[in-house]
């Protein structure tokens, strides 16, 4: 049995990141190489209110002076010059060359109109400052300026980003393909099916299954089979035939009659880089790589245990075959104390909430035992504590992690 630390080790030493590839940029890409911006943001100087666009100069323009309307610019209307007079002009136009200020429309006491009923003359109700309501080129990004960082994961705001800079394409890691193997001829795939005598419904299938996706993976196979080694080789050749790079299978890796996991694995040629690991839940979790190189993990049965094993190895895997930055935990108070009796590595089901001063604390959840769901409902967090802490006050500081590498805490303040 070795450690969390070491098995981390081995785990990424294998991950290796995905290839690279250009792509349009959509929501949940990782890129592989950083983006500079080849335009400035705004690309002119432009108008931040509907109103009138005049010169003037360092002194600005007082309260009280009037002026002729001589121009109107709208959005999209091409650059002109202006160097005399008011333009009329509205949010996002194009400042006319010459003019380097803007008056609200609220701020303008309209004179005289023309025949079509348009302002021809203006009196100013407020001074007026050189640069007021101009946003200049430039301003938001610099043509050449680094906007987005390699292991970046695109969401709507970089998206936005990208539109706004008419960036294409860009550089991302393709997403890793995993394959999902359930053991155990108990499960029941099928929810509607009634449950003969023995048996239980699949409950890892469909967590598994979601969780690796927001992990960042595609999901090419799922698959449920019994204790069978042949039922498992036959899966086993469906996930390379998917292409699959990472697999997951549960149950049949401890130390019973029917745990026929490792010894299947030998047979296939794959190398075992370790099997039991120091930590609660998930202990007997085994880590191989296959003879094509793609990643393999078997996880214990009991549902907290194949979260435990997906959430703090698995997904580690994934985070650095996309090319992303080791994920760092938040440090959090107890909101009560905790005493651990063994000396492991526990990963529990936390609650992290603010309390009324805005404060974040972090609750272990009542309910650890490997085979409890209910409290996942309840849980928004992991929280861990190394295997040479014993006893805890509250307000100890813990790591704590989010659901997943790539979802965060969905927290809840107490009512006020």
């Amino acid at each position: 049995m070795i450690g969390y630390d070491e098995a981390l080790a081995h785990i990424l030493r294998e991950a290796r990141p995905r290839p690279v590839a250009p792509r349009t940029p959509m929501p949940g890409q990782v890129l592989a190489e950083g983006v500079a911006s080849g335009e400035d943001l705004p690309p002119f100087d432009n108008s931040a209110m509907d109103g009138f666009a005049l010169r003037v100069g360092e002194a600005g323009i007082a309260a009280g002076a009037e002026f002729d309307v001589l121009g109107a610019q709208a959005a999209g209307d091409a650059q002109v010059a202006a160097h005399a007079g008011a333009w009329e002009i509205m949010t996002g136009a194009r400042i006319p060359d010459g003019l380097d200020a803007v008056i609200p429309v609220e701020q303008v006491e309209v004179l005289a109109r023309d025949a079509d009923g348009k302002p021809a003359r203006i009196r100013l109700a407020a001074a007026l400052p050189r640069g007021q309501h101009v946003r200049r080129a430039g301003e938001d990004v610099r043509r050449g300026e680094p906007v987005l960082a390699a292991g970046t994961r695109l969401d709507a705001q970089h998206l936005m980003l990208l539109a706004a800079l008419g960036v294409p394409e860009v550089a991302v890691h393709a997403r890793p393909r995993a394959a999902r193997i359930n053991t155990g001829r108990e499960r029941v795939d099928d929810p509607a099916q009634p449950l003969a005598s023995g048996e239980i419904r699949n409950s890892n299938g469909p967590y598994l299954a979601r969780r690796i996706v927001q992990a960042g993976a595609e999901l090419v196979l799922r698959q449920t089979v019994s204790d069978d080694p042949e039922a498992f080789f036959i899966a086993m050749e469906q996930a390379r035939s998917a292409g699959a790079e990472v697999v997951l299978s549960t149950g049949a890796v401890s130390m019973g009659r029917y745990d026929f996991i490792p010894d299947a694995l030998r047979r296939l040629g794959a190398t075992i880089h370790f099997h039991k690991v120091a930590i609660r839940p998930g202990k007997p979790l085994l880590f191989a790589t296959l003879p094509n190189g793609a990643l393999f993990f078997g996880l214990p049965g009991n549902p907290a245990s194949s979260a435990v094993g997906l959430r703090f190895f698995v997904e580690p895997a994934l985070r650095a075959q996309l090319g992303m930055a080791p994920e760092r935990p938040l440090r959090l108070p107890l909101q009560e104390g905790f005493r651990k009796r063994v000396p492991l590595r526990f990963h529990l089901k936390a609650r992290v909430d603010a309390d009324a001063e805005g404060r974040l604390r972090v609750r272990v959840l009542a309910g650890q035992e490997s085979f409890r769901i209910a409290p996942l409902v309840q849980a928004n967090a992991w929280a861990v504590i190394d295997g040479e802490a014993g006893e805890l006050a509250a307000g100890t500081q813990v790591k704590v992690y989010g659901p997943s590498h790539l979802i965060g805490l969905d927290l809840q303040g107490e009512p006020t």
